[in-house]
């Protein structure tokens, strides 16, 4: 597909912003997606496009949370397996059924979620005793949350972060940290399903991925400097503005 100049600066503009905004609250696709579908590009392309980018993003901010010592390999490489697993699931199922179900139920569940973390103003400030073993919330959760974000994908980290306070007992900081893992698992999965589907638009994956990096690691390395208090108020800005978007296109559209 070819595009007027000012489309490419615009792509590459969308990665930053949804890099930044990934690394800290998640929520980036809520940013580029509806960047490459206004461009033209038919949903499922956009998907698996919006994958390409996400990976870079997700892939810097982790490497950058490991390297600052938020989060190791060896705390998480369970759920990586597990993600992996769901991702693959996932992505081969959305490309066999649509996602309008999920469409409605989505927004409802980050409502509960938005108002839980609202009315919990402690939320996520200290690590808590872990409500269930590390081995069986990763096989539960990697299989789950993997499989959504193959198949459909908005509000992925805000899931992953939330259930890794709730249940596992970690702060905000280190529970974004180890989302950022898990997101970059489930993103390059299905970005190889994609590929191999042959729905990949290469360059504008790429030129998002670039400013995707530059996102990432900014907003990543706000993380580690940050209170849990900033954190936590992007965390729920960006969960407030998901749930607006998805009612939009689910409900009101």
């Amino acid at each position: 597909m070819d595009f007027e100049f000012y489309y490419y600066i615009i792509f590459l503009a969308s990665g930053f912003l949804a890099g930044f905004v990934d690394s800290i609250a998640g929520g980036g696709g809520i940013i580029t997606v509806p960047v490459l579908l206004a461009a033209g590009i038919p949903p499922h392309i956009a998907l698996a496009t919006n994958k390409l980018g996400s990976s870079f993003g997700s892939f810097t901010a982790s490497m950058n949370f490991i390297r600052k010592g938020l989060v190791t390999f060896k705390e998480v490489y369970i759920g990586v397996i597990f993600t992996f697993i769901g991702a693959v699931i996932g992505t081969k199922t959305i490309l066999l059924l649509q996602a309008d179900i999920l469409n409605k139920i989505i927004p409802v569940m980050l409502v509960i979620i938005f108002f839980y973390t609202l009315l919990n103003p402690k939320f996520g400030h200290l690590d808590k005793s872990s409500r269930l073993k590390k081995p069986l919330f990763f096989f539960i959760f990697g299989l789950l949350i993997g499989f959504y974000d193959g198949f459909f994908g908005p509000g992925t980290g805000t899931f992953w972060t939330i259930a890794l306070v709730t249940l596992m007992g970690l702060n905000l900081k280190k529970a974004t940290a180890t989302t950022k893992i898990m997101n970059f698992t489930s993103n390059f999965v299905s970005l190889c399903v994609f590929i191999i589907g042959g729905h990949v638009l290469f360059f504008i994956g790429i030129l998002m991925g670039m400013g995707q990096i530059i996102g990432a690691y900014v907003g990543s390395s706000m993380v580690v400097k940050k209170e849990v208090t900033f954190i936590r108020t992007f965390f729920l800005f960006i969960v407030g503005i998901t749930i607006l978007k998805l009612i939009y296109d689910s409900w009101l559209s």
